[in-house]
């Protein structure tokens, strides 16, 4: 698969929100970052003057940063904005 989310998949991920959670609401987004300050730093950028809560953790060798952001957000469509605007930043897995 294309390592660009597909628009058929936020689609589907804006209806499971919708059907899932009342909004406003809080979200908790998980990424995946090699361990590379500039790529952490243009995730913190995305989430700037948001509120959002970041939680971060080197894996057991260094080489991966897992990143935990609780923010919260008015609608499913603010969710998948932030998705996409993460999607940017090379190497970034969205768990």
């Amino acid at each position: 698969m294309d390592t660009e989310k597909s628009d058929e998949f936020y689609r589907k991920l804006k209806i499971q929100l919708e059907e899932t959670s009342s909004w406003p609401t809080n979200y908790l987004y998980k990424f995946i970052v090699p361990t590379d300050g500039e790529r952490i730093v243009q995730i913190h950028k995305i989430f700037d003057n948001t509120g959002a809560v970041i939680e971060s953790k080197q894996s057991k060798k260094g080489k991966y940063t897992s990143l935990s952001i609780t923010v919260h957000l008015k609608n499913p469509d603010a969710v998948i904005e932030k998705y996409k605007e993460v999607g940017k930043v090379k190497g970034v897995i969205s768990l």
